[in-house]
């Protein structure tokens, strides 16, 4: 993406477009991580002359290189099996109680400290000499430098979001050794020159900077959230929704673990309290299950289908693995006694009425959680697309939803690079170029309520 920012302007194109195909092996599944390089350094030559160059992307996973900087073997992926299990035993020498007190990080799987402690015996961990995330490694490539982007570590449950350092204690207690990771960089920080090889590949004349940027791509997408003031949600829509709250402190409480919030860090000292919600994974899923029918007229259908008939957990891991998505979602519908939805209509509004129910649940109880109450929910990123989950949403929460900008990660690491090259100030001058050059769509609550508490009860038994 080549983003153009002026003093009252703000354009982002598409300069090239690439596959991100997860690899299954013998050993599990792994990312084509090399794949993905070629497609950075193909954008690159796509985009022509740039001024900076910023790179964001999903978090926790990570490469390890060995005493010479080579990488040793594919990253492995997020949703592989080998971290089931592992969280107990990191909970028998750790409780979970404590590890969040220290961290502020909600349960998941596949975090980077669970991935670690898998890994602990093998091979590739015990030649190791640095470990980076993705993004990290992705820079390394290009410039040759070696850091940590804070935003992205804080994903690992290894950093204490209070001091916005590592949680040694924790690392220490657990075995792990932070002496693998970089020195911690934070957004807008330089990270380097593109390599003068990388440069003649690509067809550029230098010096052309890497800027470190929030380089966990929900730390960018929230920069991008045009709202003015404090009281406002958002949603980072996708295949994970991520919906939460902007504080300026962790909430660190046991009710706040127990409702599995996290507290993950993003620019200029704030703190994103928020929840994973499955996301538009289950459509995508179901979506490739029926060989790839049009989405377009798929919505218009499920547009049709009588509202909240059926739902499910939209947080449940039992929806994490690929594979049978349409089938997993009538078993659970089943297994709750509601009606079963057979036809590709019927699952995607379940999974669209899910979607809003789980969106209301984490707006609510983060409101509760963090006193700290909203006026409006902002939607970003591609389920702006969704007109159909936006009204739901606004239904669900019985506030307006303002939607918009779909590309928020690419415009928050864009955001991020322009402020470091002087052309914007602060975050709110950020936001307020953005509500000014972007299309956004509000949409208004309209429904009745009981309808919604209704079906939250057939969730949790209430």
């Amino acid at each position: 993406m080549v983003g153009r920012v002026g003093p009252d302007s703000l354009e982002l194109t598409e300069a090239h477009r690439f596959p991100n195909r997860p690899v299954r092996t013998p050993e599990g599944l792994r990312w084509d991580v090399l794949g993905l390089y070629a497609g950075v350094l193909d954008g690159l030559r796509a985009a022509g002359q740039v001024d900076s160059v910023g790179i964001d992307s999903w978090a926790v996973d990570y490469g390890l290189l060995d005493a010479d900087g080579a990488l040793l073997g594919n990253p492995v992926h997020y949703r592989d099996f080998r971290t089931e299990g592992v969280a107990e035993k990191v909970w028998a020498t750790v409780p979970a109680e404590e590890l969040y007190a220290a961290t502020g990080l909600q349960y998941a799987p596949f975090n980077t400290l669970y991935q670690l402690t898998a890994a602990r015996h093998s091979a590739q961990l015990a030649y190791a000499e640095r470990l980076l995330l993705i993004p990290d490694l992705l820079t390394y490539w290009l410039t040759g430098e070696q850091g940590t982007e804070l935003t992205n570590a804080s994903t690992t449950q290894l950093v204490d979001p209070r001091t916005r350092d590592w949680s040694y204690d924790i690392a220490s207690r657990l075995g792990i050794d932070l002496g693998l990771f970089a020195p911690l960089r934070q957004p807008g920080d330089p990270a380097g020159l593109l390599r003068a090889e990388v440069l003649e590949e690509i067809g550029l004349t230098g010096p052309v900077p890497v800027t470190a940027v929030g380089s966990h791509d929900t730390a960018s997408a929230v920069a991008a959230v045009p709202a003015d003031g404090e009281r406002f949600a958002y949603i980072c829509t996708g295949t994970w929704s991520l919906a939460g709250l902007e504080l300026d402190a962790p909430v660190l409480t046991e009710e706040s673990r127990a409702a599995n919030f996290t507290n993950e860090l993003g620019l200029d000292g704030t703190v994103r309290y928020l929840r994973n919600i499955m996301g538009l994974w289950l459509l995508q899923e179901c979506v490739r299950a029926w060989g790839g029918p049009e989405l377009g007229p798929l919505l218009l259908e499920a547009g049709q289908v009588p509202a909240l008939r059926s739902v499910v957990d939209a947080g449940d891991a039992a929806f994490l693995a690929p594979g049978r998505m349409p089938e997993r979602i009538a078993e659970a519908c089943r297994a709750s006694g509601q009606p079963v939805p057979v036809s590709p209509a019927e699952v995607t509004r379940c999974i669209l009425d899910s979607l809003a129910l789980a969106h209301r649940r984490a707006i609510d109880e983060a409101q509760r959680l963090a006193g700290h109450p909203v006026d409006v929910v902002h939607v970003v990123g591609g389920g702006t697309r969704n007109a159909l989950l936006c009204q739901l949403t606004a239904d669900a929460c019985g506030l307006p939803v303002v939607a918009g900008p779909a590309e928020a990660a690419a415009l928050g690491n864009v955001l991020v690079q322009a402020r470091t090259h002087g052309l914007v100030g602060d975050l709110g001058d950020g936001r307020r170029l953005l509500t000014r050059t972007q299309p956004l769509t509000r949409y208004e609550p309209h429904g009745d309520a009981a309808r919604w508490r209704e079906a939250e009860a057939r969730l949790t038994g209430g």
